[in-house]
């Protein structure tokens, strides 16, 4: 409900609905006729920066850091092929943080804020929810602050991200708010989607003919002399070190906070601990009907809403349980089942006209009907908080987890600069001398998990940046930190024919076998067609020869396996017509069409509804995508949007190299 209440007017959000779907047909966005860029000035944007979006930047550490967490949600067990694949996340990277910004602009233009109310309940109530508010309940801010950290970001860099997704989500939903599909589309995609057909094919095997394959050694030598420039440098570079991990987690276990040290945390964020005034209230919700888009309401509708609500307001008068009549009569989905009960409100997050009565009202009595955008509600006041200050016996818990924390990092950071300046000084094994292990690697790539790190991009991003025979350094990772030192550098390498004589051979095998799949399922068809009988082909070049069941388009077939793809070529097929030769992955397919089975009417009732919200979403996926490459044309036009093209290039070159 609290949801219900913090939303914009009806009427508003219709009209400016229209105006954006008009915008986003004409191809031709001119929302930002003067706007935020104007005044920018001229030139790249500095060094660092890989662009502004009017007063807004993405740097260049953003970008390597949502590259990195692209590729570990596609390689989660990371591997050899994350660094070369840097430089094309780093692209992808670097055009959705922009689009991102331009979209957090536009929405701030046309008036969409967001504000912290709205970031708890994203928080408790959205993805993140079963991980901060697991069974409802927070974690606990130490636990939401090293949460933070391991996505290497502060507390307002996160909440910051969090609260522009949230813009994000608001101005897509004004955008594609008012799309919508006919019955004929529903009826037409229903149709291609419940469609099934029953046909005869056969199969031939990438598989089958690569155990055919026997090649010899002069012909993979000379495979091997023709791709040589494919294998260039495919050894990647390896380098060794020494390193010592200074572990924040034992010193945290050692450290300790005084009654003195906590008061005078207490006495410098007083205003972190202010409450605000907050009233608890339950109501009834008794709806009307919305104006419609010229304002005009439905009078009747709003007067049998004023009777039914004067009827329940006279049940209460007369002694009726509020939270039972809330059950039975409230228009509330998310408040009637809890007996009409809303919790603790601040002000601020409902409509003027129920706030101004929740507040008014003493605790324990039920208000007269109050009239709002949404309808008549009945309002009681279950308790009422006056705004205060919470005591440091209420907080101390509180703060003394954060202080420790405080008092760790810092020792853990001042451990870890001494003995960087130890180590620089007199080598990293005399620094360490005081009990500290210093661990020794073999040769190790960019990609390699370490003893006590595991896999660290942070260590391993400034291993190899390090010059060779460069002193001692240090770097932060999730542990704590890692002083360590560069020992020996192995450069990237080509390897000979022979060491990699395996691949070679898998790789020319599989060349050769799928230009045989093709001359082969090509030989098929038109001997089927050419006899008219596709088993007979089928017996006569070794394919397996099948009939189908009735299948739909997203039906799974043996042999075939799905019929997305290049097999949907089947359902365009008349019956008894048939296909020309089909290659679906590592199979090579000719089908012959049987039957064709129409869905009943009484199954598109069945599925109308389901089909007409899956269209809905993707016309609305579509439309927002047009809106957003549209007003990033835009503000490229208005320099709006400057790229720093050459921390762009270096950013490029940078993760190529790392890759090679």
């Amino acid at each position: 409900m609290i949801r219900q209440l913090q939303n914009a007017g009806p009427t508003l959000k219709i009209i400016l609905g229209a105006l954006l779907v008009i915008i986003c047909a004409s191809m031709a966005i001119t929302l930002i006729p003067g706007g935020i860029g104007n005044s920018l000035g001229f030139g790249a944007p500095p060094a660092g920066v890989l662009a502004t979006i009017g007063d807004e930047k993405v740097t260049v550490a953003e970008v390597q850091r949502e590259a990195h967490q692209m590729i570990l949600r596609q390689f989660p067990r990371g591997g050899a092929q994350m660094a070369t694949l840097m430089p094309f996340f780093a692209g992808q990277a670097a055009q959705q943080l922009i689009d991102e910004k331009a979209m957090v602009a536009e929405a701030h233009r046309l008036g969409l804020r967001t504000n912290d109310d709205e970031l708890r309940d994203d928080l408790q109530h959205g993805q993140l929810g079963a991980t901060l508010f697991p069974d409802g309940k927070f974690v606990g801010q130490e636990e939401y602050e090293q949460f933070i950290q391991r996505n290497n970001m502060t507390i307002p860099e996160f909440e910051a991200l969090e609260k522009d997704y949230i813009l994000i989500r608001k101005l897509q939903a004004l955008v594609s708010g008012t799309v919508f599909v006919t019955d004929s589309q529903v009826r037409a995609e229903f149709e291609r989607r419940d469609t099934k057909i029953k046909f005869n094919y056969a199969v031939i095997t990438q598989g089958d003919i690569l155990n055919s394959l026997h090649p010899t050694d002069e012909e993979l030598k000379a495979y091997y002399d023709r791709n040589k420039a494919s294998y260039n440098n495919s050894i990647p570079e390896k380098r060794q070190i020494k390193y010592v991990l200074v572990d924040s987690g034992k010193i945290a276990a050692s450290t300790n906070v005084s009654d003195q040290d906590l008061l005078a945390y207490y006495d410098q964020h007083r205003d972190e601990y202010r409450v605000p005034e907050q009233v608890k209230v339950r109501h009834i919700l008794i709806k009307t009907p919305l104006p419609t888009p010229g304002g005009k309401e439905d009078e009747k509708a709003v007067a049998d809403a004023r009777a039914k609500a004067d009827d329940v307001l006279k049940q209460l008068k007369a002694g009726g349980d509020f939270a039972k009549l809330a059950e039975k009569y409230s228009e509330d989905p998310g408040t009637a089942k809890k007996g009409g009960e809303l919790d603790w409100i601040g002000r601020g997050r409902t409509v003027p006209e129920f706030e101004k009565a929740a507040f008014s009202l003493p605790k324990g009595q039920i208000s007269d009907l109050v009239k709002s955008s949404y309808g008549y509600h009945i309002i009681q006041v279950l308790d009422k908080q006056e705004a205060h200050v919470k005591s440091f016996a209420e907080v101390k818990s509180e703060i003394s987890e954060k202080v420790k924390l405080q008092k760790s990092e810092r020792a853990t950071e001042a451990a870890s600069n001494s003995l960087l300046s130890a180590a620089r000084n007199d080598g990293l094994d005399k620094a360490a001398a005081r009990g500290d292990q210093v661990i020794t690697t073999d040769f190790v790539s960019h990609n390699d998990s370490l003893p006590g790190v595991g896999t660290s991009p942070q260590l391993m991003d400034a291993v190899f940046g390090e010059p060779d025979k460069s002193p001692p350094d240090v770097v932060q990772v999730p542990q704590g930190y890692v002083v360590f030192q560069l020992l020996a550098v192995r450069p990237p390498a080509t390897p000979t024919f022979e060491e990699i004589r395996g691949r070679v051979e898998a790789e020319f095998k599989n060349q050769r076998a799928g230009i045989l799949l093709q001359q082969k399922t090509q030989e098929l068809a038109d001997q089927a067609k050419a006899g008219h009988d596709l088993k007979k082909a089928a017996k006569e070049l070794g394919a397996t020869y099948r009939t189908s069941d009735p299948v739909a388009p997203d039906g799974q077939v043996p042999g075939i396996g799905s019929l997305a793809g290049p097999a949907s070529a089947i359902f365009s097929l008349k019956q008894g017509e048939m296909s020309g030769p089909i290659v679906a992955g590592a199979d090579g397919i000719v089908a012959e069409l049987l039957e064709r089975q129409i869905p009943t009417d009484q199954e598109f009732a069945d599925k109308k509804a389901q089909i007409r919200e899956s269209l809905v979403e993707a016309k609305q996926g579509e439309m927002f995508q047009l809106f957003v490459s549209n007003l990033r044309k835009e503000m490229e036009k208005n320099k709006q949007i400057k790229v720093n093209q050459e921390e762009m290039k270096n950013l490029t070159r940078q993760t190529a190299e790392e890759g090679s």
